[in-house]
């Protein structure tokens, strides 16, 4: 992980694979947090010294968009968008949340870590679904199928509903699934009109320092980071679909050109100009077919 940079007026606290958190002193928004979202990627829990330009801007920005469509069913974490030049329209003030260690997860169909968890049990995270389903498989029916929070450089491993519940009680339990699967209800739909299938994405959410504890959706939102958005007129169950996300950068990471050995232990090496240009072409598709504004 290279160094998160210094911020006058901040200080840092945590990175992840993509974003740095910072808490700011003094001005309007002291004490209020700053996640600034950089332009890093990461493949197979490694990140990579290779970086996509332009990458935390848009997910900074269709962050903020998704929060704006879904605002009257759960209030968003992000306070402002008055942030520090130096990472002027990648970064938002945000509040300080209790967030619940768990990613809550929506599928409408059956691919990845789902998929595998189908072919050995016929269940997702417990949940029995009909025999047939192959690869891209739309599911009877929308499902909530949370995971662990994983450590940098760890997987996120998927658990059932009853774990989340004895992790974090019954009541919020409840009100995570309902809210997970009312944002995935709201942004499929969007986004189906706008000729993409958002196959499932992922959510974090946590509670408010107030009193009644009031809970907020968190981190980004409806992003090719944190969701599968495919290519509806190209959908074709059966086979793996082409996605606007970082799957072209998994591809060649796994062919013969990149030369990696995934058992290796080691990072895959940098990536070829066509593929970082490619990879940031299809984010920038994405922001413009979804949000209907040009980059």
């Amino acid at each position: 992980m290279p160094e998160a940079p210094v911020i006058d007026g901040a200080t840092h606290l945590h990175s992840g694979k993509v974003r740095d958190l910072y808490e700011l002193q003094g001005g309007p928004h002291d004490g209020h947090l700053l996640m600034v979202a950089s332009d890093r990627i990461s493949i197979f829990d490694f990140v990579l010294d290779s970086t996509i330009p332009d990458k935390g801007e848009i997910l900074t920005r269709m962050s903020l968009w998704w929060f704006d469509q879904l605002a009257d069913l759960v209030p968003g974490h992000v306070v402002s968008t008055d942030v520090p030049a130096a990472v002027a329209r990648r970064a938002v003030v945000c509040e300080r949340l209790d967030m619940f260690p768990v990613e809550c997860v929506a599928r409408g169909y059956l691919t990845g870590t789902g998929l595998l968890d189908y072919d050995a049990t016929g269940e997702v995270c417990g949940i029995p679904l009909p025999a047939g389903l192959v690869d891209g498989s739309r599911l009877p029916t929308p499902i909530f199928t949370p995971a662990t929070k994983a450590d940098l450089g760890d997987h996120d491993e998927n658990v059932s509903y009853d774990a989340v519940a004895t992790e974090v009680g019954a009541e919020a339990a409840a009100t995570l699934r309902e809210l997970t699967l009312a944002v995935y209800a709201r942004a499929e739909t969007i986004a189906r009109e706008r000729g993409i299938i958002l196959a499932d994405t992922k959510l974090e959410f946590g509670r408010r320092l107030d009193g009644p504890g009031t809970i907020v959706l968190g981190d980004e939102v409806l992003t090719p980071d944190s969701s599968r958005f495919w290519p509806a007129d190209a959908w074709t169950p059966g086979r793996p679909q082409a996605s606007y996300d970082k799957q072209i950068v998994r591809n060649w990471a796994l062919s013969p050109e990149s030369g990696w050995d995934r058992a290796s232990g080691q990072a895959p090496p940098p990536l070829p100009a066509e593929v970082v240009e490619r990879t940031r072409a299809r984010y920038v598709e994405a922001f413009e077919l979804l949000t209907g504004e040009k980059w």
